[in-house]
């Protein structure tokens, strides 16, 4: 198979929106959720409704696991491409081709699970991602169980609607660049 300049821009695509993904965490990881002042529940209205250090434990954790994800997936993305850009500049020194990185004659099959591995890494790291939003929603809005938390809902019900319908459209992309 001939890999082109396409292949390498989709690469680019993958650790470019990696990078962006891997900054929020880095902020998130920033920000000090036990911190009382954190928090807009008044503990003294809404009894039960704080959260407690569960959920700060699982806001870093889902950090770290959305950083590792997203590392992850940029370091496959990244070693398919310069492996790509080798064999394009080995085929060009050897004269078998005119343009230097248009084309490079490629294994399909490792270019596909290169691909797969890195789509599988970012659809990890954004559902990571989610899970700790979720829980900084209930550090800020007070726990989703509680009576008194319609806009802890009102942040999470969208959040945990369009961030799944946008992972499903991805997948479908790179599962239809597959097939091709």
């Amino acid at each position: 198979m001939s890999a082109t300049s396409i292949h390498i821009t989709a690469l680019d695509g993958i650790v470019n929106v990696n990078s962006l993904f891997t900054l929020a965490v880095f902020i998130g990881l920033a920000w000090n959720p036990t911190d009382p002042n954190n928090s807009l529940v008044d503990p003294t209205q809404q009894p039960g409704c704080s959260p407690g250090p569960k959920a700060a434990e699982n806001l870093v954790t889902f950090h770290v696991y959305s950083f590792s994800c997203f590392l992850f997936s940029s370091l496959a993305a990244l070693g398919l491409k310069q492996a790509i850009r080798l064999q394009a500049r080995e085929a060009h020194h050897n004269h078998r081709m005119l343009w230097a990185f248009d084309l490079a004659h490629v294994n399909k099959t490792a270019l596909r699970v290169g691909y797969a591995v890195s789509a599988v890494g970012s659809v990890c790291g954004s559902v990571f991602l989610m899970l700790a939003l979720i829980n900084v929603v209930q550090i800020k809005l007070g726990m989703l169980g509680c009576g008194g938390s319609r806009h802890g809902y009102g942040a999470v019900v969208p959040l945990v609607i369009l961030v799944p319908c946008g992972l499903l459209i991805y997948v479908c992309t790179v599962f239809y660049a597959f097939t091709r």
